[in-house]
């Protein structure tokens, strides 16, 4: 079968690379001039099934509030004229119970953990390296208050048999041996040692490719003008390359834009309850070995993730609500300096960092959107929000085996578009 994948990010390309697997003819159509150039360039570097989890839970609103508040504050909301986020907002407001989260964080566990099984064969078959490191995510809790705060997660974690070690303060500084230097911030945390670290984008060119040796075809420098359907389904992909246009036809066709996926669907008459949550990353080099992160440590207090990334440290985190704006603000990178700084004040060389900012695609519930739309010949692959890193594997095979009419080996019936 021709298969078109629209977006050459992390879930396009494993998309791709398990189509191509399964005898598919693939087209990967990109706007930019490589793989992994966007979302998925400089994220927090956590392939997180264990901290796999909604935006939207108890408590949320109230935190929002206080957030706002926070000189380094996780939540940033631009006021604008924008109804999407309105819309959006209020979905995720009504999924802030702990019913909606319980089922919500249940379905973003199963695919998660599928996933880690999925990227666990692709390494052994392919030998793909992306300075990867097996040593868990560590949710670091400054307050006692938050420490409390952690057992209707755990009760969770028991129910769906997560791994996982409630800390104290000496329990996290044996998992990470540099927060000796601050041990007076720490009140304990939560770790999951089944979790692992890598770097996305380097994943995503070796990745891509391997694809390409299985005879994927990459269009990079593509920009997807319009879509074509008629009453049957997608009938062609008009396309400019340098300057010329061209109309790209197949058998079926992929969604996997991001964030981008609604505005290419809404001709279409889909309306995808998809919103871009601007996400920003510090990449800063390592000055002193043993005073960096052994692997990842989520701040619970800032929402930010300190990751190791070979001879790197990458400081990811921040939610901020813009639409689709990309510019960097300078206090948002204050606020990765802080953190870093605060836990793991010799590691880094703060001068030489690079900041970046990507957009995440969130669904207001939290679970990504994966499976057939109700076009017939057009299937959707997004909304992975935070975690399409941790779910790119499992969420590209998933698909591929329900384009390719086998059942797949994790449930998707609850990951269809919610529209």
């Amino acid at each position: 079968m021709d298969i078109i994948v629209l977006g050459g990010g992390v879930i396009g390309v494993s998309t791709a690379w398990y189509l191509a697997r399964a005898g598919h003819k693939v087209t990967v159509v990109e706007r930019q001039a490589g793989a992994g150039l966007e979302t998925s360039f400089a994220n927090a570097g956590e392939i997180s099934p264990g901290y796999s989890a909604p935006w939207a839970a108890p408590g949320l609103p109230v935190k929002a509030i206080k957030w706002l508040f926070m000189m380094h504050r996780p939540l940033v909301i631009r006021p604008r004229l924008d109804p999407a986020m309105v819309v959006w907002g209020l979905r995720l407001l009504g999924n802030c119970t702990a019913s909606r989260y319980r089922l919500n964080k249940g379905r973003m566990l199963r695919l998660a953990h599928y996933s880690r099984d999925c990227l666990e064969e692709l390494r052994a078959e392919t030998g793909i390296t992306y300075d990867q490191r097996m040593q868990g995510t560590l949710q670091l809790f400054r307050t006692e208050k938050q420490l409390a705060g952690a057992e209707a997660d755990i009760a969770i974690l028991k129910d769906f048999g997560v791994r996982h070690e409630l800390l104290d303060r000496d329990g996290c500084i044996r998992a990470e041996p540099a927060l000796a230097r601050v041990r007076g911030k720490i009140a304990g945390g939560l770790r999951l040692p089944d979790d692992e670290t890598g770097d996305c984008f380097m994943f995503t060119q070796s990745l891509a490719a391997k694809a390409e040796a299985l005879g994927v075809k990459f269009l990079f420098g593509t920009t997807i003008q319009k879509i074509h359907r008629d009453g049957g389904g997608i009938t062609g992909v008009q396309v400019m390359k340098e300057g010329a246009e061209e109309t790209l036809r197949a058998n079926a066709y992929v969604m996997a834009l991001g964030s981008y996926s609604p505005l290419a669907l809404k001709p279409l008459g889909i309306s995808l309850p998809v919103y871009p949550v601007k996400g920003y990353s510090l990449t800063l080099p390592i000055a002193d070995a043993g005073g960096a992160p052994e692997s990842t440590v989520m701040d619970e207090t800032y929402k930010v993730a300190v990751t190791r990334l070979g001879s790197r440290v990458r400081v990811g985190g921040t939610a901020e609500l813009a639409g689709y704006d990309l510019s960097l603000h300078e206090p948002r990178r204050k606020t990765l300096e802080h953190v870093v700084s605060d836990l793991f004040p010799a590691a880094c060389d703060l001068a030489k960092g690079k900041f970046w900012a990507g957009l995440r695609p969130m669904t207001p519930d939290g679970p990504p959107i994966i499976g057939a739309s109700s076009i017939a010949n057009l299937f959707l692959n997004t909304g992975h929000g935070t975690l399409g890193w941790t779910m790119a594997a499992g969420s590209g095979q998933a698909l591929a085996d329900l384009i390719s009419g086998k059942a797949p080996a994790v449930d998707l019936s609850d990951l269809g578009p919610r529209c």
